[in-house]
């Protein structure tokens, strides 16, 4: 069984944590994007995501532990993106709020 450096798993942690502060962004941009509802579905899956993310990023640290023990290439790049995604994830968990009022600003700074 090929192990696997975590970048996957890192990756989707981060995908995880940003759909689940899109029940923050403004209703125009959710508009926009076709998803009325979504701000009202995403707000009450929100937790599961948040889980996600969480399990996510604890099963890529023991993906990263099992690398170690054999000789895979790409363990740094791993390791950039799994700590990038923990970064993200305790973001989102502490500030969604800010996060998504800054991402709204940059969207609507680029609309003009």
């Amino acid at each position: 069984m090929k192990q696997g450096t975590g970048i996957s798993t890192s990756l989707t942690a981060i995908l995880s944590t940003v759909v689940s502060i899109s029940c923050c962004l403004p209703l125009g941009f959710a508009a926009a994007l076709g998803a009325g509802t979504a701000s009202a579905l995403f707000t009450t899956v929100r937790p599961w995501f948040l889980g996600l993310a969480i399990a996510l990023i604890v099963f890529g640290f023991w993906q990263q532990h099992r690398a170690k023990k054999c000789d895979v290439r790409g363990r740094l790049l791993g390791n950039v993106l799994l700590w990038a995604a923990v970064i993200v994830v305790l973001g989102m968990i502490l500030f969604p709020q800010q996060i998504a009022g800054f991402i709204a600003d940059k969207f609507y700074e680029t609309g003009r």
